[in-house]
Parts: C-alpha cells; sequence; structure tokens
C-alpha cells in the first residue's frame, strides 16, 4: 500500500470519527433537552417560559449533553482499545 493510499485512508476515518462525535454530541444534547422539559422551572424563575428561563435550559442542555456525549465517545473509545488488546 502506497503512501498516498495510506493518507487517504486516515483521512476517511478521521473524517467519519469527526461526524459520528458531532451526531452523537447533537443527539445527546436534544436528549438532555428533552429531559430538562420535565424539571419544573418555576421553582427556579418567576416566569418559566420567559427568554432568560429558556436560555438557561440551553445551556444547561448543552453543557450537560456534551459532558454525556464525551462519556459515550470516551467509552466507544476505550472499546475500540480493548479490541486490539484481545486480537
Amino acid at each position: 500500500m502506497g503512501t498516498e493510499q495510506m493518507a487517504r485512508d486516515i483521512a476517511t476515518t478521521t473524517g467519519v470519527t469527526g461526524l459520528f462525535s458531532i451526531v452523537v454530541t447533537i443527539i445527546s444534547i436534544i436528549f438532555v433537552w428533552y429531559i430538562l422539559q420535565e424539571v419544573k422551572m418555576d421553582t427556579f424563575f418567576k416566569s418559566p417560559r420567559s427568554p432568560k428561563a429558556r436560555m438557561v435550559q440551553i445551556l444547561i442542555a448543552v453543557v450537560l449533553g456534551h459532558a454525556f456525549a464525551g462519556f459515550i465517545l470516551d467509552y466507544w473509545s476505550w472499546s475500540v482499545m480493548l479490541r486490539s488488546f484481545v486480537e
């Protein structure tokens, strides 16, 4: 296998991994947003449907969703490493 083919394979693998990471992160943020809809925001805000309350929900969803996606992606990465260990 030539060097150019190896470089293309590495670029393709990197691209697929990046795309997978983006998709997992977006799905995680949407999942956390869905869960946050069940939290009673009226205990924290006078008007829970106000733009400020929604902005806080978005920020919490992004932060928690990113953390959750990080866990999933780390677990996936560790699984791939273990596959190399077993072989």
